[in-house]
């Protein structure tokens, strides 16, 4: 639960709001959290996380990891072997992130058949208005 009074306390805070904004960005794309979500389940290299990750490309995963490994909710670790390996985990950081996800998750399959039900009645009053 969001405790307005925190929200309140830092909204003067340029720092904190940018902080913000920029993690509301990242949680809300669409890599970022089936990565966090992935890596829930423990350590995995490059390639076993993106087949976990239908539709992921290769580019698309490796940026998404650096971003996630610069804002401290991944860690990567190299392995000494030939060819060289790389394991890719949740920080603790990462790992307190996935509390929020998952309540969110939870809230969202509960809540999908309300969310079907009133996109259709959106729908059905925005497509029964004339167009100007």
């Amino acid at each position: 639960m969001v405790d307005s009074r925190t929200c309140a306390r830092h909204q003067g805070d340029p720092e904190v709001r940018g902080a913000i904004s920029d993690m509301l960005a990242r949680i809300g794309d669409k890599w970022s959290l089936l990565i966090v979500s992935t890596l829930g389940q423990g350590p995995l290299r490059f390639n076993e996380l993106r087949r976990h990750i239908a539709d992921i490309s290769q580019k698309m995963l490796a940026s998404t990891l650096k971003v996630l490994e610069r804002d401290g909710l991944v860690s990567r670790t190299v392995i000494p072997s030939v060819p060289p390996q790389v394991d890719y985990a949740l920080t603790d950081l990462g790992r307190e992130l996935l509390q929020p996800v998952s309540a969110l998750a939870e809230w969202t399959a509960a809540n999908t058949p309300r969310i079907i039900a009133a996109r259709a009645q959106y729908d059905s009053r925005t497509q029964a208005l004339p167009t100007a």
